[in-house]
């Protein structure tokens, strides 16, 4: 990295804020290392000085006590490599992993409940079987895998190849969704495996339960057993398996960018691993978890619209 890059990383006048990202810095060398890799003539003196300026020779409890002092009071700090704020690396990728996850769990929920119901209540028939068996394919595939393959697929195929550069919705829709359709099918294939199951596991209990068969004597059409009686009481297993699958979500999304050279939060995240850039590491991996919890408290909310008991308990 030329030395008018690292002075314009370090003189920003940005607050820089640094944890403890402590397996990032168990390999040799560091985010210094790596800026003064392409000038052999640089002295350990100019390393050492730019790694003060950076803040590496602090503690790393104290740079940790700094991440979470910029996180609470939103200064995030600034790239090492790029010298950009980091506020606004995020608020270009976040778009882009949020456009996928939502999608990929939409796709999954539209499929996989209708598929858990239908072989609920079908069960040990020819589609409960394919239903079973599409499952367990769906959880015993990698996505990167599927990512891999459906891409050979479509360009040696069809001839199809999904553009390189991003296509921002609101510029043109029809060609961001042919952009992140391949994607947005191998991140969802997981999720929409364990939805298909969970729903049909909770659903044959339920429609084993006595308000079930008191509906169907009383004469309850069995459109209205199924969907009115017995799939809602179903459904709060459902919704915490997908509130809990959202990290693995993100782990998968991680992997599908990269395949696919999507800038997205993972595909951040990765680049900033290789170029030992901490701060985005940190706030990247930060803001990940963070979305985590925000969905789970989502989801604990929802118990009480699916279940009104909950709600009054």
């Amino acid at each position: 990295m030329p030395v008018a890059k690292i002075g314009t990383a370090v003189n920003t006048g940005r607050p820089f804020h640094h944890g403890a990202s402590v397996g990032v810095r168990l390999p040799p060398g560091d985010v210094v290392d790596a800026m003064f890799s392409g000038d052999v003539g640089a002295s350990a003196a100019a390393k050492l000085a730019v790694r003060q300026s950076l803040g590496l020779t602090d503690p790393l409890p104290a740079q940790y006590i700094k991440l979470i002092g910029g996180a609470v009071t939103g200064h995030l700090g600034t790239s090492y490599t790029s010298g950009e704020p980091i506020a606004l690396i995020m608020s270009r990728a976040l778009p882009i992993t949020g456009e996928l996850a939502v999608l990929a769990v939409l796709l999954a929920t539209i499929v996989g409940i209708p598929l858990g119901v239908l072989s609920a209540v079908r069960p040990n028939t020819g589609t409960d079987l394919a239903s079973r068996v599409c499952g367990l394919m769906g959880l015993s595939v990698p996505n990167f895998w599927f990512a891999t393959l459906a891409l050979l697929v479509s360009s040696l195929v069809f001839h199809w190849v999904p553009p390189v550069t991003w296509i921002p919705p609101s510029r043109d829709l029809a060609g961001n969704l042919s952009q992140v359709a391949i994607p947005v099918v191998a991140i969802s294939v997981y999720l929409l495996a364990v939805i298909m199951r969970m729903t049909r596991a909770t659903m044959l209990e339920v429609l084993g339960q006595d308000y079930v068969r008191t509906a169907r004597a009383k004469g309850a059409s069995s459109h209205a057993v199924v969907f009115r009686h017995a799939l809602r009481n179903s459904l709060i297993p459902v919704v915490t398996v997908i509130g809990f699958q959202v990290g693995g979500l993100m782990g998968g999304a991680t992997v599908v960018e990269v395949i696919f050279g999507l800038p997205g939060m993972g595909y951040t995240l990765v680049q900033g691993i290789y170029a030992r850039d901490y701060p985005v590491i940190e706030m990247t991996a930060l803001f990940l978890a963070g979305v985590f919890v925000f969905v789970n408290l989502l989801v604990d909310l929802l118990y009480g619209v699916i279940d009104p008991r909950i709600e009054h308990a």
